[in-house]
């Protein structure tokens, strides 16, 4: 199963980690950001396949395929900028993933403006 591989890669690099706690800290932000892009490696084809999976209901649904895309960008914005914000707070950089969660907060808002439009034509539309 895919998940026991991603539990392994963290208790590896959480291991590795705990056996230079004394001797090489520095290295910490760096083991762990080599285990959350390989994290990021190993999952991309589940994720190629929920995209797959959303685009065809969508195609059935006859949904816009522009909004579609928008939601795929939102939700890869919201997981990006989580993960980032999450490696930045483990090296103690919390001002650091507090600007990273405020930009992708922003970010997503405006992707998301196309839509709320989209969304009030339609309500006007039916008045």
């Amino acid at each position: 199963m895919l998940i026991i591989k991603v539990i392994c890669l963290a208790f590896v690099a959480l291991f590795i980690t705990l056996l230079l706690k004394h001797s090489k800290s520095e290295l910490n932000p760096i083991i762990f950001l080599t285990a959350g892009a390989l994290i990021l490696v190993v999952m991309i084809e589940p994720l190629k396949e929920i995209i797959n999976f959303v685009r065809t209901v969508a195609e059935k649904a006859n949904i816009d395929s522009v909004y579609i895309g928008i939601v795929l960008k939102i939700l890869g914005i919201a997981y990006l900028a989580s993960f980032s914000s999450a490696l930045c707070k483990d090296a103690n950089a919390d001002s650091l993933a507090a600007q990273i969660d405020f930009s992708g907060k922003i970010m997503i808002l405006l992707l998301a403006v196309p839509i709320l439009m989209a969304v009030l034509n339609s309500i006007l539309q039916i008045m």
